[in-house]
């Protein structure tokens, strides 16, 4: 028996979403996204049950690529899932697993293998977090449960992977029965939350002034002078410290990355066969999209993350 045929058993056995057997309605699609969008959200805001605020993400600077929140069940995001389809889009492509992606048997092997290779991102991305110490139990919490911090450790580190599982799931379900990608909806689920609070927040900074750009922008009418704002100083302390030269940035990009994902270059063609018969074939400017950068970012994290734990050993 080949290796192939050891592990199609294992793979048909996973938990999967069941796809739909007919055509799904838009309207369907549509409840289907917006309930996958309030749980995520709901998840990312479910504290991590005895994580110590000493802890640290390392995948913190990669939030927007990786989705998910710091000290929450979705602490790993969509790393896992990222991951695994880079290992095997490596394996694949590299011929070491020979596959025809073209026929359907090999397909849903591949399949099956990405989703089994998830759940072992899931392990090797939360584990080595916690070995390494960056992921630390509060001491608190396991002196009122009567319990070791260690065994604290172990309930974290549950739910990490229950949080890494419900998200594997939740990309499934609006990739079967939703609108487009999970993947791609946490990603913008993020960085519109970001967005958001970046406008709204009315937390104090360590200067001083509200986070939020409108907070910040009252607090400085309210208790700025117009005298020192007309002043030179005064224009830089509005462009940096007001936030408006970071506003103007984020407008400016957006609409930059909205002109160039909608702009098409046309590629005459010419018939060989009928004399005369031209057309012209459209073909996006940005053709693969920002899945390059995800991909980069996440080898990058990984390699972080190991490079960091061998750091920590003294290696």
């Amino acid at each position: 028996m080949s290796l192939r045929e050891s592990l199609e058993p294992i793979f048909n056995r996973l938990p999967a979403v069941a796809s739909p057997e007919g055509h799904v309605h838009f309207k369907n699609k549509l409840m289907w996204t917006l309930g996958i969008l309030v749980l995520y959200f709901a998840l990312a805001n479910i504290p991590l049950f005895g994580l110590s605020s000493d802890s640290i993400d390392l995948f913190e600077q990669y939030r927007a690529f990786f989705a998910g929140a710091s000290g929450s069940l979705m602490l790993l995001g969509i790393g896992p899932i990222v991951t695994a389809s880079i290992v095997l889009q490596l394996l694949v492509g590299a011929d070491v697993i020979k596959l025809n992606m073209s026929d359907p048997a090999d397909q849903a092997f591949f399949q099956g293998a990405q989703k089994f290779m998830v759940f072992v991102m899931i392990v090797l991305e939360a584990l080595p977090q916690i070995v390494g110490g960056y992921i630390q139990p509060d001491v608190g919490v396991a002196s009122a449960l009567g319990v070791t911090p260690s065994i604290v450790t172990g309930i974290i580190f549950v739910q990490i992977c229950i949080g890494g599982i419900l998200i594997l799931f939740m990309d499934e379900i609006v990739s079967k029965w939703g609108i487009g990608s999970g993947v791609g909806l946490f990603i913008v689920a993020g960085v519109s939350q970001q967005i958001v609070t970046g406008l709204f927040n009315w937390g104090i900074d360590t200067t001083g002034l509200p986070i939020g750009i409108l907070p910040k922008w009252i607090y400085i009418v309210q208790n700025v002078g117009l005298d020192y704002i007309a002043t030179s100083e005064g224009v830089m302390f509005l462009l940096i410290r007001g936030g408006i030269l970071a506003l103007i940035s984020t407008v400016a990009i957006f609409l930059i990355v909205v002109f160039a994902e909608s702009t098409r270059i046309e590629i005459p063609l010419a018939h060989s066969a009928v004399r005369g018969a031209r057309g012209r074939f459209p073909v996006k400017l940005i053709y693969a999209s920002v899945l390059p950068m995800i991909l980069v970012r996440a080898l990058q994290a990984n390699l972080q993350m190991i490079g960091l734990l061998l750091s920590g050993r003294g290696i």
